[in-house]
Order: structure tokens, then sequence, then C-alpha cells
């Protein structure tokens, strides 16, 4: 195993109904409002509602959903309605922070509970016919009365590739990156196509050049919107730095001490990056 390739760690059991208990324990309450989570902040940080909490707020729910247990701990995803709520010390953040805010393990469940959200958001009327969908007892879909169509929660699977020639990886900007902002080529698996096929694919496309020696790396939820990421590392075939003006703003080959700001290793295009640099840092 990549020695950056994190290995999942979360203690969480996804279910369908809340397990009976012998008392009663606090249960979190993952709250959303435009893709923007709902957090208690006091002196010493922030962090997640109980259910209790949230009701005393004095918002209501549009819809809500049991996600599993987490630990000893219940876990709710609920819509927030469009009601204000005044109180100081409620806070609505980006997903995209979490993880500096709530820890890993927290930010991760966060994801998971919006992908479940906006699927029970999206899939309220049957596609096909129009009539309204109901959630099955024994797994998680809906369906549809009318024609029997199931609904499933979607995942949408990307690719994501670190190249290596000799000792340099090939870092890319797209436009909408921040500013000085590098990562790694990526893109969404086509239909009727093989991952492997799909990071050949979009390496061609986006920079011009070809690959070989494809391997897997690890793979990480992406809940922006509903993606599952899988990582490659792989070695430069051939070929120069053309680039796709649509996606690509700049794309060159970095030795492992002239890296730029690249993502967190909380991403895997970060992990994959670390991974890059600490081999070459200190070859065996």
């Amino acid at each position: 195993m990549r020695p950056y390739c994190k290995l999942p760690e979360l203690n969480f059991l996804p279910l369908l109904d809340p397990p009976e208990k012998t008392h009663i324990t606090p249960a979190y309450c993952f709250a959303f409002k435009e893709r923007r989570i709902l957090l208690i902040c006091e002196n010493d940080g922030c962090r997640l509602p109980t259910m209790e909490e949230f009701k005393s707020l004095g918002a209501g729910a549009l819809r809500e959903q049991y996600m599993g247990e987490y630990g000893n701990t219940s876990c709710f995803v609920m819509e927030v309605d469009g009601v204000a709520l005044n109180q100081e010390s409620v806070r609505f953040e980006e997903l995209r922070k979490l993880y500096d805010v709530l820890g890993e393990q927290l930010a991760a469940l966060a994801g998971r509970a919006i992908q479940l959200l906006e699927w029970d958001m999206r899939t309220a009327f049957c596609g096909r016919c129009g009539s309204g969908t109901f959630r099955r007892q024994q797994e998680r879909a809906k369906e549809c009365p009318g024609c029997g169509t199931l609904f499933f929660p979607k995942i949408s699977p990307a690719v994501i590739v670190l190249i290596e020639k000799e000792n340099e990886a090939l870092l890319a900007r797209s436009p909408g990156f921040p500013s000085g902002l590098y990562g790694l080529i990526a893109g969404f698996v086509e239909p009727g196509e093989s991952v492997e096929e799909a990071v050949v694919r979009e390496v061609m496309e986006e920079v011009g050049v070809s690959i070989r020696d494809l391997e897997y790396f690890g793979s990480q939820p992406w809940p922006y919107p509903d993606s599952l990421m899988i990582g490659f590392t792989a070695k430069y075939a051939g070929g120069e730095i053309r680039m796709d003006a649509k996606e690509i703003e700049d794309a060159r080959w970095f030795r492992h001490h002239e890296i730029p700001a690249v993502p967190s290793t909380s991403s895997i295009s970060g992990q994959l990056i670390t991974y890059f640099i600490e081999r070459h840092a200190h070859p065996e």
C-alpha cells in the first residue's frame, strides 16, 4: 500500500433504521441549507449540533433521513427550511472547510450526509412518469409507485493521476483554481469506459501526452457533488504538453523541491503529490 494512501478509519455503520438502545444518547444532526452545514460555534470552537439542540433553535426541517451509527451515536441528515436563525452561536459553513473545523472523520460523514440529502431531494418525483416516489424499507432506494422505477443514491466515478517523468511530476491548473494552486489531471469516467481507459483519455485530452505503467493508488469519496475519486500513478510515455485551453490554463513538469501550492493531504490529489515528494526527497 502506498504510504500516503489513507486507509478508511471511519467508525461508521450505515443503517436504514435506528437500532433500539437501552439508554438515551445524543444524536448528531447534519443540517444543511444550500450545501452549507449548520454548526454551533462557541468560545472553544465549532461543532455539530445534537438533534435536541437543532430542535431548540426553532428551525424546521424540510426533509430528514437517518444515516446510521457513528460509534454509539445515531446520525441524521436534514434540509433546513428557509427560516433565518438569529442565534449568535449558529453558523453555516462550507463543506470544503470542515476538515479543519470538525476533523477528518466527521467531515467525511458530512460529505456522506449531503450526498444522501441531495439524492432525496432530486428523486422526490420519478423522472420517467412524474409520480411522487417513496423510500423503500429494505434498502437505500426510492421507488416510483406508478412505473416501479428504482432510484439509488448517485455516485459519479472520476479518475485522478500522478504522472512521473524520471524525477518530475506533471502538475496543472484549471481556470477555476485559486490563484497559484496546482493539481493533477482528473476527469469523469464516461459510459462504457473502464477507469483505466478514462485515465489515458483524460491525460491525452487535457495535456496531450501518452502514459504507461498505470497503477492503482487509492480512492476517496468526493461530495462535490457526488464523485468517487479513483487515484492512479503512471509513467510518462511520450509527447509534448499540449493543453486543452477550456480545461487547463497551465501545465508543466516539477521536481520535488519545486512543487508549488497544491491541495492538502485531506484530498487524494494532495496524497498523490505528497507521495511523489517523499519518495524523491528521501530515495531508498
